[in-house]
């Protein structure tokens, strides 16, 4: 079966005939189509079209890139991200523009993939997404060339949270901080940002705060000079792009989360830090825990329509919230904040 989005010349960037790589929903839009090619790319493998019958090739000639190789999954042999090459343009400019982009796509719940991408779901719950042989072949992607300024970092939803742990590990690891676009990325915890009352939720937030650090002195034996330092230090620098839409409940906490820390720091709370069950569990740091953040927000307006009450109401499904498709649309309208670790 053929799936219309999976379709570039129906479901694609068209418009986009001219790229600016100056110009920031020029850069959002071809991303998150070289992601959505990964998606394809699996889809193709699935159903053997290969050749002029193949859909997922479009998603990224159509931007002057070419496809390097593809990341396998090595227990269920399906396509989880590749590694694109931009073929520069014959003036040779070359300005704010990537030399390989690694894309992972999220989570298909098809035959031959839901399982694993189950399993890295719940490894996602647990903190446990660096123990994965997909994170290991990420970093191994990214980790290959010489020149990390050349390379930029892309997922969707279960995706986003592959290429964020794998530029948390390039930060750590090579103090290589790599242009990073994460769509939907899935915050693990409560949605409390579903409450209407803002006091609930700040009162909820300060008590999870104070709760977290309790339990995580408890859980972990760490030592004083460690618990002084400060744990944002090594990140600082990488600043990684989030696209949230508040009307997806995976990832709508992010603006909650930020919006909380920087009123912690500023009561002189900033070492009470948020976290994840997965965190105290696993004593490891949450992949949600970043110092700085460049948030794009989706704030076009939902469909309207008129309830069993005639009340004219705004709804958006979770599959038009979620979706990668939404972050390429022409007119889409956006609202950025930009949060800096203090």
């Amino acid at each position: 079966m053929v799936y219309e989005n999976q379709k570039f010349s129906l479901n694609g960037p068209l418009y986009l005939t001219t790229i600016d790589w100056g110009n920031d929903n020029h850069k959002r839009a071809v991303v998150a189509s070289l992601v959505q090619g990964v998606y394809t790319l699996e889809h193709d493998r699935r159903h053997d079209r290969q050749g002029d019958n193949a859909l997922a090739p479009p998603w990224w000639q159509f931007f002057n890139f070419r496809l390097v190789r593809t990341l396998i999954d090595s227990k269920d042999a399906s396509i989880f991200g590749a590694v694109f090459e931009f073929i520069k343009y014959p003036h040779g400019q070359t300005a704010g523009m990537p030399q390989y982009v690694i894309a992972f796509r999220g989570t298909l719940l098809k035959p031959e993939t839901w399982e694993e991408d189950v399993k890295l779901n719940f490894k996602l719950f647990l903190n446990g997404l660096e123990e994965s042989n997909r994170f290991q072949k990420g970093l191994e992607a990214a980790s290959q060339t010489t020149d990390y300024k050349s390379v930029w970092l892309a997922g969707h939803s279960q995706g986003s949270s592959l290429a964020l742990a794998v530029g948390r590990e390039m930060v750590k690891r090579f103090r290589a901080c790599l242009e990073t676009y994460l769509f939907n990325p899935p915050f693990i915890s409560l949605p409390i940002d579903q409450i209407k009352s803002e006091k609930v939720k700040l009162g909820h937030r300060i008590t999870s705060s104070l709760l977290t650090a309790g339990l995580t002195a408890t859980a972990v034996a760490v030592a004083a000079d460690a618990v002084r330092a400060d744990p944002f230090a090594p990140l600082s620098a990488w600043v990684p792009h989030l696209f949230i839409n508040r009307a997806d409940p995976l990832c709508s906490k992010y603006a909650g989360h930020f919006e909380h820390r920087e009123y912690m720091e500023a009561i002189g709370a900033g070492e009470i830090a948020e976290s994840s069950i997965g965190s105290i569990l696993s004593s490891r740091e949450a992949l949600h825990l970043l110092p700085c953040a460049h948030l794009t927000f989706n704030v076009t307006a939902a469909p309207r329509f008129e309830d069993a009450h005639g009340i004219r109401r705004e709804w958006l499904t979770f599959k038009e919230a979620h979706g990668i498709d939404q972050w390429w649309r022409r007119g889409l309208e956006v609202e950025c904040k930009h949060y800096q670790h203090t």
